[in-house]
């Protein structure tokens, strides 16, 4: 038998919402870190040519270049300027690129999320006792133990790509200082490729827990399910009776109005539409009541009982129902189907037959 406080029911979308608007969201830093790295070392390969020649023509400049033979405020401010300009030129693609990345994986985490709250300080952050209980609480736990797991992986990717090279390693030394730069450069390059790959594979399974775990977080108990109803839409008995009464006001309203019809409309049970025409007060005939369902089966009753006809019209009654109210005219296109209706009726009441429920 089910608990009431156990969560056994799948969150509600309002419950969703609350959670979101609290900043409770399935996120993985690590799959940012780790998107960002790979971001920034891709970047940085495809902008490789840039940057060597910038720090190259630098290198030439200041130490095999013109010597300075002013060095007075203006020129050293005229000369920071130019190279923060062309360090500019440079750099600028590299940290738009890594800007991009780290905006775009919090987006594809989290959707567009912005929490004023969030950034207003908290002096409860800064709480050293709770820091050490954070610090030393079972989920610090997990994380310590996370971290040496990847550093782990880390360390074997580094392994696996550079224990065939370690012959080449050791040979460095019998090669050219461009040599050395250029194979050391392509080497570190690869292997912080493949840790960056290794990386944002352990990510994505740490985002995939994350989002298991956020569902478990959301999950609601029946008491909870039955309360956050009762806010949103009051309580059930309440609303129960509300309706009974608004049902039971129909109905006495029904059984006033119905008897003063000339004719009910029907299609043929489901929709029922009572129509009063007075020739020398009204200008058209006047719905004086309408229903489905159970409010139809309630007309026709009420209609047998007081002697009115009944006349099936299946496209009049659904005509009528949708788009007439109560207590108002027909429209202008209907009176053509009205009037051969009260023509039939007043031909009955001419003819002096016993009311009875006439299908034409």
């Amino acid at each position: 038998m089910e608990q009431g406080n156990e969560k056994t029911q799948e969150a509600t979308p309002h419950r969703r919402q609350q959670a979101r608007e609290q900043g409770q969201v399935a996120r993985s830093q690590d799959l940012g870190s780790s998107l960002l790295l790979l971001g920034a070392l891709l970047t940085l390969y495809w902008l490789s040519g840039s940057f060597i020649g910038f720090f190259g023509n630098l290198g030439t400049e200041q130490w095999g270049g013109q010597a300075w033979l002013s060095a007075d405020s203006q020129f050293v401010t005229s000369e920071f300027l130019r190279l923060l300009s062309l360090l500019a030129a440079v750099g600028l693609p590299l940290l738009g690129v890594i800007l991009l990345v780290a905006v775009m994986s919090n987006v594809l985490q989290v959707g567009l999320l912005f929490l004023p709250e969030k950034i207003a300080p908290d002096i409860s952050r800064i709480d050293p006792l709770q820091g050490f209980q954070r610090l030393f609480s079972m989920a610090g736990a997990v994380r310590l133990v996370l971290g040496f797991f990847k550093i782990g992986v880390v360390a074997a990717v580094c392994f696996w790509s550079l224990k065939d090279d370690r012959d080449t390693i050791l040979g460095l030394v019998n090669l050219s200082l461009v040599q050395i730069g250029s194979y050391l450069l392509e080497i570190i390059f690869w292997t912080v490729l493949k840790v960056a790959i290794a990386l944002l594979l352990l990510a994505i399974l740490d985002y995939g827990f994350q989002w298991w775990k956020q569902e478990q977080d959301l999950r609601m108990s029946t008491q909870e399910l039955r309360d956050e109803m009762k806010n949103l839409q009051g309580d059930p008995q309440v609303i129960s009776r509300r309706k009974a009464v608004q049902r039971q006001l129909t109905l006495h309203r029904l059984s006033k109005t119905v008897p003063q019809a000339d004719v009910v409309v029907t299609n043929p049970t489901e929709l029922a539409v009572a129509l009063h025409y007075e020739p020398e007060k009204m200008a058209a005939p006047v719905v004086v009541a309408k229903g489905a369902g159970l409010l139809a089966q309630r007309i026709r009753r009420l209609a047998l009982e007081h002697g009115i006809p009944i006349v099936e019209k299946k496209p009049l009654a659904q005509a009528l129902y949708k788009d007439v109210d109560v207590n108002r005219p027909i429209p202008g296109p209907l009176y053509a189907a009205v009037a051969e209706v009260l023509a039939y009726v007043y031909q009955l009441n001419g003819n002096k037959k016993s009311p009875r429920d006439v299908r034409r």
